[in-house]
């Protein structure tokens, strides 16, 4: 079946009382159990019945059962914000002594995490351009515990060549993590390139509005987790096979003794989002198409960023791996800070926000908000502009927001 059909027939884990077409919200912190013994298997993991909330609740399951029938992935772990989801994928993979070699062109708290947080514990982070694929075959070495970077990076835009990445990764025996925000997975099929765990920030595209904050992390099954150098890892192999061993340790350890699974609520308002997700993203994407080439012809605007144009450098990269509409959102430079905060400031239709593919679209200034507390060094080593305005395009009328970015110009 195709998403559409596939999102909208999955079935519930168990049949509802009253019939209900949406998953009831389970908003409870407890499970009532028919016996010691049935309390002990769920407790111990050998049935299926979720034990106390803090580690499975029915509505969240439902959400995380939906995406594995889209994604064909053989485990979901649903949580509280992309961040979350991010830090799990990487602690799930590293300990003392390893390393990371990320993408140096990433979303700000991402490098602080690996950087401040996880540097801290031990795990260093090699940062380095992952459009070079040779720079990051050079970093990787016995103790690499992981390869990570965004498919399409935020603010920059830059694409690197997931198909080359993963060939490098699988070759030197390393998972390939990839963070596919940028493009939704109704599009994108990343485990088709290669990759092997897939991170997602499900407050963007799949909430459909900002509703909610939660975050997705996907394990396609593909890693051999033998060839790891985790400990752990290693440990848990030996155990429950070479497939589900990352998965073991998200789900019994990782959500067990952090806690941040998504809550009812939010799990229940992005089951709704995913029916309307892809609609929602063609419309904006190609709204956001229409208004890139549309702000080319503005001479105040000295730079439009959008791997759907033409002549944007990673346009045939971008064309093979994401299609023709590659997310909505783009960047505009403008000839200072200044003119980029006039610029900001003067818009009417267009929110001063931050967040990304919203109903409603938004405006923000990368460099002093997302980056604020880089130094300027840090931010012309990871491309980050002064000039340079974030626009994320939602479902008004692109004419209108045409008419306010022109406006806002001045």
């Amino acid at each position: 079946m195709k998403y559409e059909t596939k999102v909208l027939t999955t079935k519930y884990q168990k049949p509802d009382a009253y019939g209900a077409l949406s998953m009831p919200v389970y908003y409870t912190a407890a499970f009532e159990f028919p016996s010691a013994k049935a309390m002990t298997d769920a407790f111990c993991g050998r049935s299926m019945e979720p034990s106390y909330a803090r580690i499975a609740n029915p509505t969240v399951t439902y959400l995380e059962e939906r995406v594995k029938q889209i994604t064909g992935a053989i485990s979901v772990t649903a949580l509280n914000t992309g961040m979350a989801a991010i830090h799990y994928a990487l602690t799930g993979v590293s300990a003392a002594g390893l390393n990371i070699v990320a993408s140096k062109h990433l979303f700000g708290n991402s490098v602080s995490l690996m950087r401040d947080t996880l540097g801290s514990f031990g795990v260093e982070t090699r940062f380095v351009d992952f459009t070079n694929t040779e720079e990051v075959e050079a970093l990787i070495d016995d103790n690499t515990c992981a390869l990570f970077f965004e498919i399409i990076t935020n603010p920059q835009l830059f694409v690197a060549d997931i198909r080359k990445l993963a060939e490098v990764a699988h070759r030197k025996g390393v998972p390939l993590i990839a963070d596919t925000t940028i493009v939704p997975f109704s599009t994108f099929h990343a485990n088709t390139l290669g990759v092997d765990i897939e991170v997602v920030s499900s407050t963007k595209y799949i909430s459909g509005g900002g509703t909610g904050l939660g975050g997705l992390l996907i394990d396609y099954g593909t890693y051999d987790w033998t060839q790891h150098p985790s400990p752990t890892l290693q440990a848990r192999t030996r155990r429950i096979g070479k497939k589900l061993a990352f998965t073991a340790r998200v789900k019994t350890e990782l959500v067990t003794n952090i806690g941040s699974l998504m809550t009812p609520q939010v799990a229940y308002m992005e089951t709704l989002g995913l029916d309307s997700l892809d609609i929602r993203y063609r419309r904006q994407s190609e709204s956001a198409l229409w208004l890139a080439k549309e702000c080319k012809k503005l001479p105040q605007i000295k730079r439009v960023n959008y791997t759907g144009l033409t002549d944007n450098p990673f346009y045939d990269l971008s064309k093979k791996q994401f299609g023709s509409l590659p997310g909505a959102v783009f960047t505009i430079d403008l000839e200072s800070k200044e003119a980029a905060w006039a610029f900001i400031d003067r818009l009417k239709v267009i929110r001063r926000a931050t967040n990304l593919f919203d109903r409603k679209s938004l405006a923000i200034h990368p460099a002093s908000t997302i980056f604020g507390l880089f130094t300027k060094e840090q931010c012309e080593e990871m491309n980050v502009s002064d000039t340079t305005v974030r626009l994320s395009i939602g479902l008004e009328s692109p004419e209108d927001l045409l008419e306010d970015i022109r406006q806002a110009l001045g």
